[in-house]
């Protein structure tokens, strides 16, 4: 059997976050266990790229793969420490940020996160990779 999550004091000075669904900052005891994890991006089990050009699908897609990781390291969003979003068009992103906002929203997880603007990703045709850290 397995502990429960550690509470999470958020740290939020102001509150122009809330809307975005994500804290400015988390205080929490030190994690037992760390998953890093690398980029995951819109990709299928073989990692071929997939919705090429359409943002929420690969959006939606790129955080199924970060779930998969994390369940395989038996952890969950809750888990999530911190969320780092590469996109190559930030409008899109924010956009179509229901699809990771709802997401996290549905299990009360606000990672502090972070909306990066590059100019492409590793795949010509991915618009968004996420990159997360958790513990537990």
């Amino acid at each position: 059997m397995t502990a429960p999550p550690a509470p999470v004091e958020r740290i939020n000075p102001t509150t122009w976050n809330a809307a975005f669904g994500f804290d400015q900052g988390q205080l929490r005891p030190a994690p037992a266990r760390l998953l890093t994890l690398a980029g995951q991006g819109p990709v299928d089990g073989d990692g071929a790229l997939l919705h090429e050009d359409d943002v929420p699908a690969q959006l939606a897609l790129a955080l199924a793969n970060v779930e998969a990781v994390l369940a395989a390291g038996g952890m969950d969003l809750t888990d999530v420490l911190r969320l780092t979003v590469y996109a190559t068009d930030v409008d899109a992103v924010l956009a179509a940020y229901d699809v990771l906002g709802e997401r996290l929203a549905a299990v009360g997880a606000t990672p502090p996160t972070t909306l990066l603007g590059v100019s492409r990703l590793a795949i010509p045709g991915m618009t968004v990779e996420l990159e997360v850290t958790a513990g537990r």
